[in-house]
């Protein structure tokens, strides 16, 4: 399986990239091609201008070169991943300017779906389990995500995983949060979860 993995997330330093190619190893030792797309380093523009505006009366639209280029080459995929550290609950907004410009109209929804067979999504939280499942923001997060996103671009198998407590650093966390990340990508077709 082809499975584009985009990334997000400002320090090439962080948990977010660490935990980026613990996954990519797991995919490629289960026999899986993966390309990166490292959203901050490629230079994405998350700025949805005139040129990328969703226009609902044309029956085939075109786009900026910078989103033609990147609805190219999420097509050349059979599946895809996203990793990127929790913020206000949802994503940062260079990943959601991607899914404004790219999952766009005619593209990913109206007349046209996406023909992606999966998505993971991994996201990586500083708080504990306990302050997301206080007023169920956990569950409101992956209704999000595999629902309110994946759903309605027509990927039938969504999975959001949540990683907790990534800021304190400690230890035996890091590393359990590096093991899951390169199982996720080892087991990548297990994981499937129908919406």
């Amino acid at each position: 399986m082809k499975v584009l993995t985009i990334a997000a997330h400002p320090r090439k330093d962080s948990l977010t990239f660490s935990t980026l190619h613990r996954f990519v190893q797991g995919l490629k030792d289960a026999g899986h091609e993966t390309e990166v797309l490292d959203l901050y380093r490629s230079g994405f523009d998350p700025v949805l201008r005139e040129a990328d505006e969703p226009n609902w009366t044309a029956s085939n639209q075109h786009f900026s070169p910078e989103v033609e280029r990147e609805i190219k080459r999420m097509n050349q995929h059979d599946a895809l991943a996203f990793i990127f550290p929790l913020w206000w609950w949802s994503m940062p907004a260079i990943m959601k300017g991607y899914i404004d410009r790219v999952w766009n109209y005619g593209v990913a929804y109206g007349p046209n779906k996406l023909a992606h067979e999966h998505v993971l999504w991994i996201s990586l939280a500083g708080a504990p389990v306990e302050r997301f499942q206080k007023r169920k923001y956990d569950k409101m997060m992956e209704h999000y995500f595999n629902v309110g996103l994946a759903d309605y671009v027509g990927i039938p198998s969504s999975k959001f995983e949540l990683f907790y407590e990534t800021i304190k650093g400690e230890p035996g966390n890091i590393d359990e949060i590096l093991k899951r990340s390169y199982d996720l990508g080892l087991n990548y077709t297990k994981y499937q979860v129908m919406n």
